[in-house]
């Protein structure tokens, strides 16, 4: 038979057994012709109750036709029928033998684990992980620190470009999206105080609720979670892209620090830029109270100023502010040493990414109820 020729496939039946006769090529070049032709015996091989498989006119066979024929061996012996190969030319026994001990092998079982033991494992990957962690963020302090001392013997290094740049993207163009989340805020808790505080006669004091939550603790968390969320996770990308391009490689290169090129002036800018927009936050979830309590409580705005003038003191609005610039160097920090941990896959950035924002927020959460303890235990 020619080689290459196209590939048959006989069959005889003989009582119980079933005799295939393949010949011709069986090789890759016929795939879709042998699939059609295994396709036209399967009810017989169904039927069979055994198989045997001459291959003595088989003129050209490959590991595709090699395989197509252990398959129906394999189904044969999982239905519990024999299936014999005879007639295997010396030129194709070893191929043959090669395809028939094809994943014969059982799976190596997985060994049983001890509960605890698991649970110690994980605790300690766990542990392990928080301290790289804890490790990352006070590199990048560290590093952050000796370069601004640089910075400060050296004004003229700063790059006030990119200073400004950075302060307009997360301080100017954050303006208003935060002026209308804090609004929606202010404006929810005063009505939702009134609907409450009605029942006992006293509206009025949703005004000290609105004031005291904004000013000390709603206005500056909910302005940072926003920051983290919208300018942390920004950070990550820019410099895990970088980082993926060995562009922050190169500057080293080139005898640049990138802490200092890449880093400071992002950190600057979010401390310069949530104090103002915590403010500005602030303000607006006021007037969002003030709108709310005058079309839906009733209350005029002059009686609801004057309120707020007598129920929030001075020290509340600078609980507020002081927490801001710590929160920016937590938020920029976090983002920053996040971003300089991507490796070389968009995978790693995704991660990367949103791990600095879970970690920013959970950090600020922290980080405002440690602010709520200290403050109150020195009286503010």
């Amino acid at each position: 038979m020619a080689v290459n020729s196209a590939p048959v496939l006989n069959t005889v039946a003989d009582g119980d057994v079933l005799e295939l006769h393949p010949g011709g090529a069986w090789i890759a070049t016929h795939s879709a012709a042998l699939e059609h032709l295994f396709a036209g015996i399967a009810p017989q091989v169904a039927a069979a109750r055994s198989l045997k498989i001459d291959m003595s006119d088989v003129a050209e066979i490959d590991t595709i036709g090699a395989w197509l024929l252990e398959k129906v061996s394999r189904e044969a012996a999982q239905a519990g029928r024999t299936a014999l190969f005879v007639g295997v030319s010396e030129r194709y026994a070893g191929l043959i033998e090669e395809v028939r001990q094809v994943n014969r092998r059982d799976p190596t079982p997985r060994p049983k684990v001890n509960p605890i033991i698991a649970r110690l494992d994980q605790l300690g990957r766990s542990a392990y992980s928080a301290t790289q962690d804890v490790s990352a963020f006070l590199d990048m302090l560290g590093a952050l620190g000796v370069t601004l001392l640089r910075v400060l013997r050296r004004p003229r290094s700063l790059r006030l470009t990119s200073l400004t740049y950075q302060v307009y993207r997360v301080g100017w163009q954050a303006i208003p999206i935060v002026v209308l989340i804090t609004f929606l805020i202010g404006a929810i808790i005063a009505q939702q105080g009134i609907f409450h505080f009605r029942k006992f006669g006293a509206e009025s004091y949703v005004v000290d609720m609105v004031g005291i939550l904004v000013l000390r603790e709603l206005g500056v968390l909910i302005v940072a979670i926003m920051v983290a969320g919208r300018s942390g996770s920004a950070y990550t990308a820019e410099l895990g892209s970088m980082k993926m391009r060995e562009e922050i490689d190169a500057l080293s290169t080139m005898g640049l620090d990138p802490v200092e090129v890449l880093i400071l002036p992002r950190i600057i800018a979010l401390v310069i830029a949530l104090p103002i927009l915590t403010f500005i936050g602030s303000m607006a979830a006021l007037y969002g109270g003030l709108l709310t309590a005058w079309f839906y409580g009733g209350m005029m705005p002059e009686v609801y100023i004057a309120r707020l003038q007598e129920a929030v003191s001075i020290n509340s609005f600078e609980v507020g502010m002081w927490k801001a610039p710590f929160m920016a160097l937590v938020i920029g920090i976090v983002a920053c040493s996040e971003g300089l941990r991507v490796q070389g896959s968009a995978e790693s950035l995704g991660l990367q990414t949103t791990t600095s924002v879970v970690k920013s927020i959970f950090l600020v959460i922290v980080l405002d109820g440690l602010f709520a303890v200290f403050f109150a235990s020195i009286g503010m």
